[in-house]
């Protein structure tokens, strides 16, 4: 394994781990037992890369070539549950809930659009910007998004702050870091600038403009 190979490795643990801990902690905040928290996990830390890799024609899907990111995502989300079942308190108030799912998701947000942008370059789609920007933007937000509506909460995409336009944003920013600079390069930029966007966003409350 090469160097940039590690260092894409290094991130989707780091990512897979972040949205496996957010699908977790939606679970646990709707009461679902080991099992449903463990289901939304996966699917938080899986589903996006499984609808890119649908898109791209990868068969069969990642997820299913290399089990690690699923045991993973298990191994997370069964820790954030029995974590929460005896120290329930450590999220009591919806105040530390959402910075706890707001460092969760933006981690994770940043790390899958780029790794999403970088599945779409290995593929041979290099000059197909738009196609790299949908792929990273998708691989962002389709685990989250999965994860809402089997939750049957209003999904985090449309009402919490800007989410899908980090993405779109960082996923621009990678490819275009990428053609300048290179992979290592753009790994890193374009996964800052999700996560920058997003800090600022909830920071400041930037929302898109919507009906009272």
């Amino acid at each position: 394994m090469g160097y940039q190979e590690t260092i894409t490795f290094i991130l989707e643990m780091i990512g897979t781990i972040a949205f496996a801990a957010s699908g977790a902690l939606v679970g646990s905040e709707q009461k679902m037992d080991i099992f449903g928290v463990s289901v939304l996990g996966v699917i938080t830390a899986v589903g996006g890369g499984m609808i890119r890799d649908v898109t791209l024609g990868i068969t069969p899907p990642g997820v299913f070539q290399k089990p690690v990111y699923a045991a993973v995502a298990v191994l997370t989300s069964v820790l954030v549950f029995f974590l929460l079942y005896f120290k329930r308190e450590m999220l009591k108030g919806n105040v530390t809930y959402d910075k706890v799912m707001l460092v969760m998701d933006s981690v994770g947000l940043g790390i899958f659009t780029v790794v999403g942008v970088n599945t779409g370059i290995r593929q041979g789609f290099a000059d197909n910007t738009f196609l790299l920007v949908f792929v990273g933007t998708i691989t962002g937000v389709g685990g989250g998004l999965l994860r809402d509506m089997m939750a049957e909460v209003p999904p985090y995409i449309f009402v919490k702050h800007i989410y899908a336009c980090a993405s779109i944003v960082g996923a621009i920013v990678c490819v275009y870091t990428y053609r300048w600079f290179g992979l290592v390069f753009s790994l890193i930029f374009g996964s800052a600038a999700v996560i920058l966007m997003r800090y600022l966003a909830a920071h400041y409350r930037w929302n898109l403009p919507k009906l009272k």
